[in-house]
């Protein structure tokens, strides 16, 4: 049996709201030839509901169960398929113990797209169609609640820039195999 590191089949990026999940997971899948899946995505086709709706009808507590059931089929696809996968979170979805736990038994690397609360602010101010973004005050406070979760990620990424920056820094991580920036 050798030591030698097994290329990763999946990458997740995780962040707050506005952080920029979802275009860099896009661009980068896109570039690195990777499948994209968008966490959030999955969830409105599965439930044939927005986000919003969700909340509203349901709650957060079956949207967060709707959440884990999606992500758990996202990891089984990928073992699976064994088709590398960059995976869009949703900005909650590593506060569920159950699916951080569920990230790290499929050795998912985890990416936090840091980014100031200010710039988060301004990029989300003209959103009406988040479910926890009722103010700035709650805003702030959701945002300090997660940070001590998202610090868990394997890497810390500044996506204040462009997403192309965004992903010059993710691949001068050097996790993609044969992937250089």
């Amino acid at each position: 049996m050798t030591n030698e590191i097994r290329p990763r089949k999946l990458v997740c990026l995780t962040g707050f709201m506005g952080s920029g999940k979802s275009t860099t997971a896009r661009m980068l899948a896109s570039q690195l030839g990777w499948l994209n899946t968008d966490l959030d995505l999955r969830i409105t086709e599965a439930t044939h509901l927005t986000i919003p709706e969700i909340f509203a009808r349901m709650g957060e507590a079956e949207f967060r169960r709707v959440e884990h059931e999606q992500l758990a089929r996202v990891v089984a696809e990928t073992a699976v398929t064994q088709k590398p996968r960059i995976v869009s979170l949703g900005g909650g979805t590593i506060m569920q113990p159950q699916n951080l736990a569920l990230l790290r038994e499929a050795a998912a690397v985890l990416i936090w797209l840091h980014c100031p609360i200010e710039e988060l602010l301004q990029r989300c101010a003209h959103i009406v169609d988040r479910p926890l973004f009722r103010d700035e005050a709650s805003f702030r406070r959701l945002y300090q609640e997660r940070l001590p979760t998202y610090e868990l990620a394997d890497y810390r990424v500044d996506s204040r820039s462009e997403p192309s920056r965004v992903i010059e820094q993710i691949v001068a991580l050097g996790i993609f195999p044969g992937v250089t920036a």
